[in-house]
């Protein structure tokens, strides 16, 4: 569990988990009977069977050891019969009352994560994931496991159980498990034609077949226990009155306030959802089985070991967190939890570490790698093609990738390892930083010891796994989430292609503007001396400070968090409405930014290798769901200026030209799709200029009498709606007083009643679930909706009314990106896919593909999605980006 505490800094994460959890399970469930079965101290008889039996787990944690007691006071004052038997373990309790239930013709509901109670699902007893929301009926338990319920202690004593450290068939996996369990039908069976299995299965098969009566005992639940003195009947686990008095003794000392309001009957002014949702359940303790590969015969076992997994999760160690530069020095390979590899292959170091030489160890898990039909997981899968492209490598078969997972889940919360690690898993890892140190005493990935990068390492592949475990379930069992993650993994390999293409720069061009760009802010510096009556320092906020509000005396809008007068953009953008010295200071700032940022910084940023600019696209940075460009930032280029334009002048074509397709008003047309407005579609399907259109609805004017003055108005409530815009937002975007600004958007309702609708119940289902969804399903959660200050819960419903249109523009173009590299890739064009920045795809096209292109590119684009309105992409074609745009 993460590292909740209450105010005395006593550990409260299980205690929370297992509350929320019981909580939940009787609302969902309304269950006549309910119990929970802890196992009871001491042996029981598995010990006696086999002393081995769980014997490598290392002892309770303290922070959860301590939580044990007002874990079982809680559970009882909530109301729930308790069960702990001597001499048996809680699975078996479990199993004898569920088959006690089914006699008497009453249905099991048994809440677990645990795969040894598959083998009790039947027609009266289904498993429940409360983590993870997973149902396993029969057919669920046949689709997980591939075996059906009845076959799972069979399928056990084949894989083994390392958890509870039973051993099975050596190197025999689920994947070999299931198939020889389909192929003879049972394990009996297996047996008595194990001399017709051939190979080192066959021999490991023929060794084990001596301890499986052992095995078959320690797996098989027992389902007999005698509860003689605990309970008479079913009838007694009916759920009790909660003891109020207790739980609120323990929601007082342990913080849990809102359940402390519950109890003490002040519910009303509990906001909804207060309470933290633990997503996962503290994991079993597992014992850890690192190994550093450096001799060919453990490589050749974990070759088999890969072979044999139904999924793999593997990871890279490099030189560098730029994918484009980083060089493998070495890579960790995890099979099942706890189990993992590292093989170093280029570490250096005065220590002249044993590792195996990377060319032959590349080349000879080339296959595996390239293989498409062998499944992987990685977090974020991307750096790593990258990585292995750089080694000559196309890494395929990506399946899973656990970033993209926890994306979909939550997009307003980190996805880093460590980071989804402490959340879900419970357990934290070393760090990058521990490994290497910090700033400049930080050393590279090659220099660290190679015993402390191998346990880091397998952590990273480990931990990965874990997380897969945990994650995908709750991904599969929404399917917007799965249709949404889908997309995710199909864009990132897209996005991989992109990044590799790059763009070309014209290094000279963007010389010669730096230069001018220099000339202008001389001038702007000049004429800022002018205006203030003396020269001064234009990027020192002190000095700028003293003059617009010291020497000039001009208004203070802002103060900053010392209490000097602001001088940040918003501050001089307010002031040049009235005054010239702020107006050319933000001409100045914007010419300095271009400057740095752009001019300067492109052609040091040119790959030596291809010559060509390559950014990096964050896929999962934005909550919406839109794409972050960085290392250049693409997105951040002005192009309402001058001087931003010529900049993208600067970005052309190798050889061939550029061609630019741009999603034209995606938001507003995905506002018209899901307010389902007439007004508004009709303006769509009618070809008209929306804000025109707008303009002679709300104006009560034809089209062609709209002046420009009531179309600049029109454009300005359809975007400031979108954007959550309210009376006093408008009033200053027009320049006009908020009655007018009242009455504009009055009369824009009246005219566009569905979009109100759509407004005011978006509001307030975001209030109801604490999310909203894109059309296409990607959940966009608004945590300060229901439990944030005002003006922070004033942004969250701002941002519910726009984050569907921003999320499902984004979706939209990650839809496109898939579909045009899927046709480049079928059609085997040359053209390349260069650049995504908003809602435009921009691409280099060789001169003799340039009309199939220009046809063909927004027909995909427009084709990906039906929508109540025609989705439209203009097209573009230049020499440069900004003639293509």
């Amino acid at each position: 569990m993460p590292d909740l505490r209450n105010a005395q800094g006593e550990p409260t994460g299980a205690l929370y988990g297992v509350v929320n959890m019981l909580r939940k399970l009787v609302s969902d469930h309304k269950a006549d009977y309910a119990a929970c079965i802890f196992d009871a101290r001491g042996k029981t008889f598995r010990d006696d069977l086999y002393p081995e039996y769980k014997s490598h787990r290392p002892s309770m944690p303290e922070d959860l050891a301590a939580q044990i007691e007002p874990i079982h006071q809680a559970v009882k004052a909530l109301g729930w019969p308790v069960l702990a038997i001597q001499g048996v373990e809680a699975d078996d309790v479990i199993g004898t009352l569920a088959c006690q239930a089914t006699r008497e013709n009453i249905h099991t509901i048994v809440s677990t994560g645990d795969k040894d109670l598959a083998q009790l699902v039947d027609s009266h007893v289904t498993l429940v994931n409360t983590m993870s929301g997973e149902v396993l009926d029969e057919p669920g338990v046949q689709n997980k496991f591939g075996v059906s319920p009845e076959r799972i202690v069979d399928y056990l004593m084949l894989i083994g159980d390392t958890v509870d450290n039973i051993p099975g068939v050596t190197k025999v996996g689920p994947k070999t498990a299931v198939k020889w369990l389909s192929e003879f039908g049972t394990i009996d069976a297996l047996v008595e034609q194990a001399d017709a299995i051939k190979g080192v299965a066959g021999n490991n098969l023929r060794e084990a077949i001596a301890q499986f009566p052992l095995t078959r005992e320690l797996l098989t639940v027992k389902c007999d226990c005698d509860l003689t003195g605990h309970i008479a009947s079913i009838d007694d686990l009916a759920p009790r009155p909660p003891d109020t008095q207790t739980l609120q003794a323990l929601y007082e000392k342990y913080g849990f306030r809102t359940w402390l309001r519950e109890v003490t009957g002040d519910a009303a002014r509990v906001p909804e959802g207060d309470a933290r949702v633990i997503a996962q359940a503290p994991a079993a303790p597992i014992e850890l089985r690192y190994e550093i590969v450096s001799a060919w015969p453990a490589f050749d076992k974990w070759m088999d070991q890969i072979a044999e997994a139904p999924l793999v999760a593997l990871d890279t160690e490099t030189t560098s967190l730029d994918g484009m530069q980083a060089r493998l020095v070495g890579l960790s390979l995890s099979t099942e939890p706890g189990v993992a590899c590292y093989i170093p292959v280029a570490h250096r170091g005065p220590d002249n570490p044993e590792q195996l030489p990377k060319d032959e160890v590349l080349e000879r898990l080339r296959t595996w790698l390239q293989d498409p039909a062998r499944p992987k997981l990685l977090h974020h899968a991307k750096y790593d093609t990258h990585v292995f492209a750089n080694e000559g490598i196309a890494l395929a078969g990506i399946q899973e990738d656990t970033m993209l997972q926890a994306y979909v889940l939550e997009s307003h919360r980190g996805v880093g390892l460590s980071d989804l690690s402490q959340r879900y898993l419970g357990r934290g890892g070393i760090t990058y930083e521990d490994l290497c140190g910090k700033g400049a005493k930080q050393i590279r990935f090659d220099e660290v010891a190679v015993d402390k990068a191998g346990h880091y390492a397998c952590e990273d592949a480990d931990f990965t796994l874990q997380l897969h475990q945990a994650l995908r379930p709750l991904v599969a069992a929404d399917t917007g989430l799965e249709r949404i993650y889908q997309l995710e993994i199909q864009t990132s390999r897209v996005l991989t292609v992109i990044e590799r293409n790059g763009v070309k720069v014209d290094a000279a061009e963007l010389g010669r503007q730096s230069h001018r760009l220099g000339q202008e802010m001389l001038t702007l510096e000049q004429r800022a001396y002018e205006l203030a009556g003396q020269p001064f320092n234009l990027n020192s906020p002190k000095q700028l400070g003293e003059i617009l509000f010291g020497r000039m005396q001009l208004p203070v809008v802002r103060k900053t968090a010392s209490g000097a007068p602001s001088t940040d953009e918003e501050v001089l953008t307010k002031l040049a409405q009235d005054y010239p010295l702020p107006q050319v200071l933000l001409e100045y700032r914007g010419l300095s930014k271009l400057k740095s940022t752009y001019t300067d910084k492109l052609p040091r940023m040119i790959n030596t290798q291809t010559g060509r600019v390559h950014t990096h696209y964050s896929q999962a940075a934005v909550i919406t769901g839109r794409l972050a460009s960085s290392d250049p930032n693409l997105q951040n280029i002005p192009v309402r200026t001058e001087a931003g334009r010529r900049v993208r002048e600067a970005f052309i074509a190798e050889r061939g030209v550029l061609v630019s397709a741009d999603y034209s008003q995606i938001e507003l047309r995905i506002m018209a799709h899901v307010s389902d407005d007439a007004n508004l579609q009709k303006a769509f399907e009618a070809g008209e200029d929306i804000h025109r259109a707008t303009a002679s609805e709300i104006f009560g004017v034809s089209l062609a009498d709209v002046s420009s003055e009531q179309r600049r108005a029109a454009k300005a409530i359809n975007f400031g709606l979108i954007y959550g815009m309210g009376v006093f937002g408008l009033a200053s975007n027009l320049g006009i007083t908020r009655d007018a600004a009242q009455a504009y958007i009055d009369r824009y309702f009246a005219r566009y009643p569905g979009v109100a609708q759509y407004m005011e119940t978006t509001r307030q289902l975001a209030r109801q679930q604490g999310y909203v969804e894109t059309v296409f399903g990607r959940r966009l959660q608004l945590p300060d909706i229901r439990g944030g200050s005002g003006p922070r819960r004033q942004g969250a419903e701002r941002a519910a009314i726009n984050a569907p249109m921003q999320g499902t523009a984004a979706d939209l173009i990650k839809m496109a990106m898939v579909a045009v590299q899927g046709w480049l890739d079928t059609e085997r064009l040359a053209s390349r896919m260069i650049m995504q920045v908003h809602d435009e795809l921009v691409l280099e096209v060789p001169d003799d593909e340039l009309e199939t292109v220009r046809q063909r590119l927004p027909e995909l684009m427009c084709q990906v999605a039906t929508l109540r309105v025609p989705l439209l992409a203009e097209v573009g074609v230049g020499a440069n980006w900004e003639q293509a745009h």
